[in-house]
């Protein structure tokens, strides 16, 4: 009789046992993409933490005017009150995934859902931003180059004015969404996977 016999005829005394193993063996899958997220979130808090410093720097770089200045003070107190409310959600998330042992499909669905409201968030916050800096570069055109935007906004067609807008829009999307999905969702997947995996059982 050789070994594979004897595997055989083990598993089939002790099924219970065997799928106890084949369970246990899908969920550690999980732990490798829900490790990487982890890190991903960690690299992004510092990456936005950056962003922020670099952003309260912006007016001396540039030698912003009073009214500009001002102007930019709102817009920057507005984004880094979005970004505060992301980072807090974000951190509680983070906090409470190593709290949960991730040894269970239930913890692991837990994992799952929430990551996902938190990519939501992500992408939101992005959304927000970037709109939130249209906003100021065309203050800071009206302020400071009023009169030969005007010149220039005579000239277009409020046809390609609308098409440059719905175009700018499209590409802000889309860059949010890829980087969502290179940043996170790929790993999500993989986590998606095991549970699906799980639940076929």
């Amino acid at each position: 009789m050789n070994f594979d016999n004897l595997k055989n005829e083990w598993n089939a005394e002790n099924p219970a046992e065997s799928n106890i193993s084949s369970d246990m063996l899908k969920i550690n899958q999980a732990h490798t993409p829900i490790d990487k997220i982890r890190a991903k979130m960690k690299h992004e808090f510092f990456y936005q933490l950056f962003f922020l410093v670099f952003m309260a720097i912006i007016p001396h770089i540039f030698g912003f005017s009073a009214l500009i200045n001002r102007v930019f003070l709102m817009t920057y107190s507005t984004t880094c009150g979005f970004t505060a409310y992301y980072f807090f959600k974000f951190y509680i998330f983070y906090k409470n995934s190593y709290n949960l042992s991730m040894d269970t499909r239930k913890n692991i669905l837990w994992f799952y859902y929430e990551m996902k409201l938190n990519i939501e968030l992500y992408k939101a916050l992005t959304y927000i931003v970037a709109f939130i800096s249209v906003g100021f570069l065309n203050a800071f055109v009206f302020i400071e180059k009023a009169s030969i935007f005007s010149k220039i906004l005579n000239k277009l067609s409020p046809v390609y004015i609308l098409l440059n807008c719905f175009v700018t829009i499209l590409i802000i999307g889309a860059i949010t969404e890829l980087w969502a999905w290179f940043y996170y969702g790929k790993y999500l997947k993989q986590v998606k996977k095991v549970i699906d995996e799980l639940d076929s059982e």
